[in-house]
């Protein structure tokens, strides 16, 4: 049974709030790790996101993250471009990869018109395209710098042409008073289970720990616990470093907290 275990999430309290409140449900306790920031690319990416549509007069546009879209939307404040961006982006066909994402665009006044079914994720937005026939068409993906390159391929495959967008790039969080209690708790084996949110945020926890640990020990003490991967890239980062995560059979945070209860089960 999960009540009674303390599970950690990769992730800030303010993005983790969902997570905590469904631990608490089931009398666990739960610890936010905020393992990465965004470096935003600056201003100019409006600019350039803006420039590549009037260039490129793409079809769909696709979100792979919230985030993404705030950091665009907000920034197009700033700079007085927010109708600009807007009609932009509404002149296209909306794609989102998650349920937060989705929202997120909505929020913004943007109507999204696909989202993957179940996999959410650079193979569901694949899937997505592949229903569509979407053969010869133009796509633009504002995203981070630190992406790789396989969704980019995976349209491409497709037949789409993509052009990519880099709004930020992400580095580890520079705040690590944060990681106190789990430092402490980690140490005294008082953390049952790790649920990892992306790929940055596994290579940002390992650094982080790192600075505490050799890379033996940090890994032993893991192989002990319970480790969720949010999705199959955020698992092949963890397999990198000798690490069996269970895959999360869906790929969101409530998809996240039914596999590390599942675990404990």
């Amino acid at each position: 049974m999960i009540t009674g275990k303390t599970v950690a999430i990769t992730r800030s309290k303010e993005d983790s709030e969902e997570f905590i409140h469904l631990i608490t449900k089931v009398n666990a306790k739960s610890i936010s790790l905020p393992t990465i920031e965004l470096v935003s690319k600056g201003e100019k990416i409006v600019e350039d996101f803006l420039d590549s549509i009037k260039k490129d007069n793409p079809d769909f546009s696709v979100f792979m993250s919230s985030k993404a879209v705030k950091l665009l939307f907000d920034t197009a404040r700033k700079v007085s471009k927010f109708e600009d961006l807007q009609l932009a982006v509404a002149n296209t066909t909306v794609i989102a990869v998650g349920p937060k994402t989705k929202e997120a665009l909505e929020k913004e006044g943007i109507r999204v018109t696909h989202i993957p079914q179940k996999r959410y994720s650079s193979v569901g937005i694949g899937e997505v395209f592949t229903r569509l026939n979407a053969e010869g068409r133009k796509v633009i993906i504002p995203r981070s710098g630190a992406s790789t390159p396989f969704l980019a391929q995976l349209l491409e495959k497709i037949g789409l042409i993509v052009k990519e967008i880099h709004l930020y790039d992400v580095c580890s969080f520079r705040d690590k008073s944060q990681w106190n209690e789990f430092r402490v708790l980690f140490s005294n084996n008082g953390v049952d289970g790790v649920v990892y949110t992306s790929a940055s945020s596994v290579n940002a926890f390992l650094e982080i720990m790192l600075m505490d640990y050799d890379e033996k020990t940090l890994l032993e003490k893991l192989q002990k616990l319970k480790v969720v991967a949010i999705g199959p890239f955020t698992a092949d980062e963890l397999k990198k470093f000798g690490l069996n995560p269970i895959i999360a059979d869906i790929h969101t945070i409530s998809g996240a907290f039914e596999t590390i209860k599942n675990c404990f089960n």
